[in-house]
């Protein structure tokens, strides 16, 4: 019965750490980046470029990912302002027949951005590897993140983090119903930020140079 008192007090002691850890790394990602995310076009600088964080054309039932289609309107405005020149759309292409880099390439070609301002990054497997290869690959050292806002303060405190300039352009979100598993999912992934941050962890794939003219 002590064994097991112990446990249970250890586990305690553990899950408690960890809520706390969780909290932590929300608070201190939104404190970071709030002077740097907006809805508001005439608070962002102009830039060369802007980067679009890739998700889901489509949901598990098939019905259309509203997540998807407001960063599509979002990139496509942030463009058509004159705020950026060209976009890097960067997302998922690790399964056959599922492209995200494709999808919105497409998507914004649809909403008026010419297809040769467009760049395709197919690497963009998790925020963190978005953010870095901009950098790296695309050769980016200042750009905008175009996201939901939740998603956008992530990503700008990463990129910050990495030594590069970023902003983030937050587009609409959805009702905060149909967003509820998405945002609790957002919560662990800010810890695992600083969890990436502790054991160095590196975008996935590199890749050789793709110039921006």
């Amino acid at each position: 019965m002590k064994v097991l008192k112990k446990i249970f007090f250890i586990g305690l002691i553990f899950f408690g750490i960890s809520v706390l850890f969780i909290f932590w790394s929300n608070f201190k990602i939104n404190a970071e980046s709030e002077d740097y995310v907006t809805s508001e076009l005439s608070k962002l600088p102009n830039e060369k470029t802007g980067l679009l964080l890739g998700t889901s054309k489509t949901l598990s039932n098939g019905a259309p990912n509203a997540y998807f289609f407001n960063r599509i309107f979002a990139a496509a405005n942030l463009y058509k302002s004159g705020k950026v020149q060209n976009i890097i759309v960067s997302g998922d292409n690790s399964k056959k027949d599922y492209n995200e880099p494709e999808e919105m390439k497409n998507e914004l070609v649809k909403a008026g951005v010419p297809a040769d301002k467009i760049f395709e990054d197919f690497a963009g497997f998790r925020t963190l590897d978005s953010v870095i290869r901009a950098k790296e690959v695309f050769g980016q050292n200042s750009y905008i993140i175009i996201s939901q806002r939740f998603h956008n303060e992530r990503a700008v405190y990463l990129a910050r983090k990495h030594g590069i300039e970023a902003f983030g352009y937050n587009a609409e979100d959805v009702n905060k119903y149909a967003g509820l598993k998405t945002n609790a999912r957002e919560k662990l992934a800010r810890a695992k930020v600083f969890w990436d941050f502790m054991f160095g962890v590196e975008p996935k794939f590199g890749g050789d140079k793709i110039f921006i003219p």
